[in-house]
């Protein structure tokens, strides 16, 4: 993470297609001049509806468009645009309260969000997804365009040629609307923050053949935290044309930037834990920066129906991330007094070690091409619900020069905050990426029976990956072919209720860093392959929904051998595993003036089979806690219409804070609540609303990463009240 000293990253290296990825595009393109004119006279694509009901929920990243979550063999939660505007979200994490396999792993203010899910953090450059084409997940991702945001729960083997254990983040961008729509929302919190946001859409031309979405943005942010407000702003455009009744060619892009500085975990105070106190800015140094993130992401795509079972689709996206990273950041801590050296944590007295860290003009730029085809072939009494096709990606990261410098600028204290000299010297080296990879994938529903069917998947990929810093050491390349498995049942208890059971893998590559204290330096490792096997049962009727899952993921783990201190004295090698096994349980509620959710997760996460340092096997990881529990409701008040009162409780469970769990953060709880009042005004809908997070200002550790040895802390936002008018004109 950039945020931490480059000679403690431990960043994979990164994936390029050797053929044109628009050559691709260009192919479905003249294909579809040819399909168009033989397709038969039923052949059109079929209408989008959207509906409340859960049972018509379809998850793009789940890797079965047509069919609904409801009746697919995994588990996955999608929340849509209403929601987030309900809770007043603004970032990824703010949408964590909503399930409770989702929790933090150091998500700090004025950077990138990072997720948790099923115990383990999801890799920022291998586990995002938007409109299912990949995406790195390192910079701040709006959601005033999205129309909903997916998580896929367990291995994504199928979906990604490599990618961490835990899940995948699919966001799903605003597409034109049937009906004109013109709307305005105008928030302030409680520090003083303004936000303006503009949705327009509609159709347009002959026979409304065009369409169009545009979100603007435009926020001043004014944070909690003392020296750290900010701005930020968006502008998204999304076009579409329906050629003719089978061709539907769509294009869209958003730019996206970010003006705020960040601010730093706080630590152990030797081997105690120090106040919750969300208003303590380690990074307000008199040369303190604000980080800056611009975003540019588009897609240009096409669907295009063959007949009335079959369609094909294209699509192509690219992305390009800019990034100033600038950090004044804690990292142990020399105690003058007794001559020890803190290397994980703060001095008991609250002093720490602060380092000046700049890393400027960072580029990180993904393209890729997707090509698939999906239908339906019925062979007698046995249809198959089929999806194949080829994707290729190409990513690559560069930068400048970096200024760490590999020595504190001095001694600073949590509380007193003392101002300290700046070291702005430009020479670290920046490590530089690439990676080129083309997977080939294939999905089969296959429905035996009214209540039996066999889900069947299977991805291969081509990766080639290269790396080395600015001044040509650490030099790395290295290619690999990989194959990911996934299979499944499930069966119709009643038409309801469905059981299912799945296996799946996932993999990760990487390879030893390039320096020299590594005797394998530079040479790829084993592939980590992770194993999930999942068991679930799935109830949906009108007003009432439930589940029930069981999941056991096994993720092998590498570390470092060896003294580590010269040259040739480390290697780095697969180092045991560890185990998430857990329960996930979920239900729903809507009739009424009712809508009501909770779930529950229920993880046991421990070390196993470890060499290196035994005496952590059977231990927690860090940062995950065992228990964590969500609600959420909404009650409209008959006695007032138009007027709902809105909840939401989350409580997370102890949680590791060092991995021999000598240390424990404490359970928390937190409660928000909120009001929305909808009304017309001149006779256009207007939607008031009112949300207070942290109700009761409970003062907490809402996570405790432990990364890259060293032990961070982040308290929880205090109390924060948000006024937002919605209107349409």
């Amino acid at each position: 993470m950039a945020h931490l000293k480059p000679h403690f990253k431990k960043k994979p290296t990164i994936p390029s297609v050797e053929w044109s990825l628009p050559a691709l595009f260009f192919v479905a393109l003249q294909a579809s001049a040819q399909t168009a004119e033989t397709a038969r006279p039923d052949a059109s694509l079929a209408p989008v509806t959207i509906s409340e009901r859960a049972s018509a929920v379809v998850a793009d990243v789940g890797g079965f468009p047509d069919i609904p979550l409801a009746r697919s063999p995994f588990a996955a939660t999608v929340v849509d645009s209403k929601t987030i505007d309900e809770i007043g979200a603004v970032r990824l994490s703010d949408l964590f309260r909503l399930d409770s396999s989702l929790s933090d792993a150091y998500n700090a203010v004025g950077y990138w969000d990072f997720v948790t899910i099923r115990g383990f953090v999801v890799d920022q450059t291998y586990n995002y997804r938007r409109d299912g084409l990949p995406v790195s997940g390192e910079t701040s991702v709006p959601l005033e365009n999205k129309e909903r945001v997916e998580f896929l729960k367990g291995t994504s083997g199928i979906l990604a040629g490599t990618s961490a254990p835990g899940g995948l983040v699919n966001y799903v961008v605003k597409r034109p609307t049937e009906t004109t729509l013109r709307s305005l929302r105008l928030e302030t919190t409680s520090d003083g923050g303004l936000l303006g946001h503009l949705d327009m859409g509609g159709r347009f031309g002959e026979e409304r053949r065009f369409g169009y979405r545009l979100n603007a943005v435009a926020a001043d942010l004014q944070s909690y935290v003392p020296d750290a407000n900010g701005k930020r702003g968006l502008f998204a455009l999304a076009m579409d044309w329906r050629a003719t009744r089978d061709t539907l060619i769509e294009g869209e892009f958003e730019y996206s930037r970010l003006r705020q500085p960040s601010v730093p975990g706080l630590s152990l105070l030797g081997n105690a834990l120090p106040p919750a106190d969300p208003f303590i800015n380690i990074n307000s140094q008199p040369w303190s920066q604000a980080n800056q993130l611009d975003n540019f992401t588009g897609s240009i795509g096409i669907q295009q129906a063959i007949n009335s079972q079959w369609r094909w689709q294209g699509q192509f996206g690219t992305q390009r991330l800019t990034s100033n990273d600038r950090l004044a950041y804690p990292f142990g801590c020399y105690d003058n007094n007794s001559g020890v050296y803190y290397a994980d944590r703060f001095c008991p007295n609250g002093d720490f070690d602060l380092y000046d860290y700049r890393s400027n003009n960072e580029q990180r730029q993904t393209q890729s091409a997707l090509l698939k085809v999906i239908g339906d072939v019925n062979t007698a009494s046995v249809r198959h619900n089929l999806s194949f096709g080829v994707q290729g990606t190409r990513y690559r990261e560069t930068g400048e020069p970096q200024a760490d410098n590999n020595a504190a600028v001095g001694t600073g204290n949590i509380f007193t905050l003392p101002a300290l000299p700046e070291a702005p010297i430009y020479q670290d080296p920046y490590i530089t990426r690439k990676e080129r990879g083309v997977e080939f994938f294939a999905f089969d529903a296959i429905q035996w029976t009214q209540a039996f069917q066999t889900w069947l998947g299977v991805r291969y990929s081509r990766l080639h990956r290269e790396s080395a810093a600015t001044d040509g050491s650490q030099s790395t390349a290295y290619g690999r072919s990989i194959t990911t498995p996934w299979v499944a049942a499930t069966w119709q208890l009643d038409p309801q209720t469905m059981a299912y059971a799945s296996y799946g893998e996932g993999v990760e590559s990487v390879v030893a860093p390039g320096r020299s204290r590594y005797s394998n330096a530079g040479q790829p490792l084993p592939a980590l392959k992770s194993r999930q096997t999942e068991v679930g049962v799935k109830s949906t009727s009108d007003t009432l929904r439930w589940n029930a899952t069981w999941f056991n993921v096994v993720r092998p783990l590498w570390g470092d051998a060896g003294a580590c201190d010269q040259p040739g004295t480390c290697i780095r090698q697969e180092d045991g595993s560890v185990r998430n096994q857990g329960i996930e349980l979920g239900a729903g509620y809507s009739a009424g003036p009712w809508r009501l959710g909770a779930s529950a997760t229920w993880l046991q996460a421990q070390r196993q089979d470890g060499v290196i340092n035994p005496s952590l096997n059977g231990m927690r990881p860090t940062n995950v806690p065992d228990l964590i529990v969500r609600a959420n409701g909404v009650y409209r008040i008959a006695g007032v219409p138009g007027l709902s009162l809105l909840g939401t409780v989350s409580y997370e469970g102890s949680r590791s804070v060092l991995p021999d769990e000598s240390i424990t953060l404490p359970a928390w709880t937190r409660v928000d609540l909120g009001l929305t009042y909808e009304t017309r005004l001149m006779g256009q809908p207007n939607t008031w609303s009112l949300t207070v997070d942290n109700v009761a200002n409970r003062r907490y550790f809402k996570e405790s990463p432990y990364q890259y040895g060293h032990v961070y802390l982040f308290p929880g936002a205090p109390r924060t009240v948000k006024l937002a008018v919605q209107t349409s004109f």
